[in-house]
């Protein structure tokens, strides 16, 4: 269990985004207030989590990896909301990846105790604050990644610098032509092995690579390419290992976006002899909430390859603020509100205030045609009811494609039942 006493007895002021309060408020209260979507208690927009969703895609993901016997550092990126950390970790996570050195300081202040940065450490003030909470919280441990000499040996100074006492864990990090960060070669990331290996102040803890990025307009090539990425990830590590490179009691070998996870799982599945044990580790992140959009169509398609149960858990609701024409009606929410970097959101539900009936679903014709900074213009088909229907006032909800750029918008998210009760809130630190 993580340390979340501080978010819980925190007070929310008057002007918290989502919140139509009154007075300040402590966050623990928030369930009492009896507050539903439905009825209009909140302030629009609001982003809700689904609480049966979010469970449900924590213990899917669980039992997934225990059937892989693969392990779970979630890109924490996604959410950067240590209550759901704290779900994850609760879950069997196995620890949690970030990509900066400031959401390594979150992380470790709320009490996750083993981190996997998924990015070069290079800025020397950021180094030394990270290697600060290594010397200092002996029961705190992260792992950062490497692709080249300078970075390395400026690590190992810094460390040395810092007094360590314990060596700095690094991965290596392989990459593929066209890519972002990586080694282009094996053995050029055979080379960095070696130099890691050989400083006092660092050690090799494993092998890291991320396939999510080949994605392209042929999906049987792109598959393909992944299988041989996978393959390479594990030949590097085969080589490393031979030569007595690895430093720590296991071995470490991480991908696993949250695109082409099964592959990683099935092509990390372990048929041979290690010199010590072999610990793969998926950091999947989007998982936990999944999505309507862009996430969701990978998962269609990973349905041909393997079984796949997750539930988008995100959904943001805004209210209808003008009908300035028959077929469009202008939603209160906007780029603030909603992520928009691969799609637009889609519409999803719609509802009228306090009709004590569930929301309606709506077809697929309905479109979020462009957004505004605060505003959303929503295309309704001329052919439907609702063009003489949908009134101002009225509720409607979005899903989102690509959860990570939604959550950067809302400090507080609410949680909400399947009546979309008001249960509980998380907090994010973007």
């Amino acid at each position: 269990m993580l340390n979340l006493t501080s978010l819980a007895e925190q007070i929310l002021p008057t002007g918290t985004k989502g919140l139509a309060l009154k007075a300040p408020i402590k966050q623990t209260d928030i369930g009492a207030q009896n507050w539903n979507v439905l009825n209009g208690d909140t302030s629009f927009p609001v982003a809700v989590l689904k609480q049966s969703a979010l469970q449900h895609n924590v213990e899917w993901m669980k039992r997934f990896c225990e059937a892989k016997n693969i392990v779970l550092a979630p890109h924490g990126k996604t959410t950067m909301s240590p209550q759901i950390f704290d779900m994850q970790l609760s879950n069997g996570a196995w620890g949690m990846t970030l990509a900066t050195v400031t959401q390594l300081h979150i992380a470790h202040r709320f009490g996750v105790k083993r981190v996997l940065i998924a990015n070069q450490l290079i800025n020397l003030a950021d180094i030394k604050s990270a290697l600060h909470l290594l010397k200092t919280d002996p029961d705190f441990t992260f792992y950062a990644i490497t692709d080249n000499l300078d970075n390395v040996q400026t690590l190992a100074k810094a460390a040395k610098e810092e007094g360590l006492t314990r060596p700095l864990p690094l991965m290596v990090e392989l990459g593929f032509n066209g890519g972002r960060t990586g080694c282009r070669s094996i053995a050029q990331a055979m080379t960095l092995a070696r130099a890691i290996h050989a400083s006092p102040y660092l050690s090799l803890a494993g092998i890291e690579g991320y396939e999510g990025l080949l994605v392209g307009k042929n999906r049987t090539e792109d598959l393909i390419n992944v299988h041989n990425f996978i393959q390479q990830l594990r030949e590097l590590t085969k080589q490393a290992d031979q030569e007595q490179l690895f430093d720590g009691g296991s071995i470490l070998l991480s991908a696993g976006g949250s695109a082409y996870f099964d592959l990683v799982a099935n092509g990390f599945a372990d048929d041979q002899h290690w010199s010590r044990p072999l610990i793969s580790i998926l950091r999947s992140g989007c998982y936990v909430t999944h999505d309507h959009g862009f996430y969701h169509g990978l998962v269609v398609e990973m349905q041909d390859r393997e079984p796949v149960g997750l539930l988008p858990a995100l959904e943001v609701w805004s209210m209808v603020q003008s009908r300035p024409e028959p077929d469009l009606a202008i939603l209160t929410m906007g780029k603030r509100d909603a992520s928009y970097d691969i799609d637009l959101p889609l519409p999803i539900f719609t509802h009228k205030l306090g009709s004590g009936v569930q929301p309606t679903p709506l077809p697929s014709g309905f479109k979020i045609e462009k957004m505004n900074d605060q505003h959303a213009y929503l295309r309704i088909p001329k052919d439907s009811a609702l063009c003489t229907e949908l009134k101002v006032g009225d509720l409607v909800a979005c899903g989102i494609s690509h959860p990570c750029t939604t959550f950067d918008k809302w400090a507080l998210m609410l949680i909400a039942n399947d009546n979309y009760q008001v249960v509980s809130a998380i907090n994010t630190f973007f």
